[in-house]
């Protein structure tokens, strides 16, 4: 499929505008880590469009930093003590419902401090040193899709300080006949719809950082040139390009 044909797929998800970088400055550099400084652009209604071919879920590599939130199914294990474990829905306020807790806060906290959180609550009154284990079963609240010219396409999860090279790598990395080292990020930013774009080679080689992704953004592993990944995303960024990208 086309990378003009992938990237279409995306509008009506999260395309937007064309992040361009000054003369003399750095794109990576502004892009940072903190959605404030993406740039946007509203974009007119789209119509349906093709969306990208399969995507792989993978909702088993979550590492004891992921940040747990609404909609997560987590396990709560108390190690021998089979009535008090669980595997419950976190709900829209970040929390769960546990045997003899009641209501527990688990949004907003790793799957480690939630563990300790849990056996800390048991053992205050129930449990004397009591062994608990959390682990991530769905993870609906932060993941990123990985598409483009990646070996395995896909939606992961991450945790709190994934990079954009640690997502490529969760999606087994470039395919090496087909990718470019250009890639595109696409982020919604409250009511707006944002795009940057990077080098991948450049942050290998440590010119610029390696940008920290957020919950929901869209990776995009570019399979051309510069020029022609320019005028394949341009139709969905409607205003001029003002400087060099990369």
């Amino acid at each position: 499929m086309k990378l003009r044909q992938m990237l279409a797929g995306f509008v009506a998800l999260s395309a937007g505008a064309l992040i361009v970088a000054a003369p003399g400055t750095s794109l990576a550099a502004g892009f940072q880590n903190s959605p404030n400084n993406f740039q946007s652009a509203s974009l007119p209604p789209t119509q349906t469009v093709p969306q990208f071919s399969s995507q792989t879920p993978a909702t088993n590599m979550v590492r004891p930093d992921y940040i747990i939130g609404p909609d997560d199914v987590i396990s709560v294990d108390v190690f021998q003590i089979p009535d008090l474990s669980r595997t419950v829905q976190v709900d829209s306020e970040g929390n769960i419902l546990l045997p003899l807790l009641g209501s527990v806060p688990a949004g907003g906290r790793s799957v480690s401090q939630l563990s300790k959180q849990v056996a800390a609550a048991y053992g205050d009154k129930y449990v004397r040193d009591p062994k608990v284990t959390v682990s991530v079963k769905e993870s609906e609240s932060q993941k990123v899709t990985v598409n483009g010219a990646v070996i395995q396409p896909g939606i992961y999860p991450i945790s709190s300080g994934t990079t954009l090279m640690q997502a490529i790598a969760l999606a087994k990395g470039p395919d090496t006949k087909l990718a470019s080292d250009r890639v595109a990020i696409f982020r919604t930013v409250g009511q707006n719809r944002t795009q940057a774009t990077f080098d991948i080679s450049d942050i290998q080689s440590g010119k610029v950082p390696d940008p920290q992704l957020q919950a929901h953004d869209i990776v995009v592993v570019d399979t051309s040139g510069t020029r022609k990944f320019l005028q394949d995303i341009s139709p969905i960024a409607p205003f001029a390009v003002l400087g060099a990208v990369f």
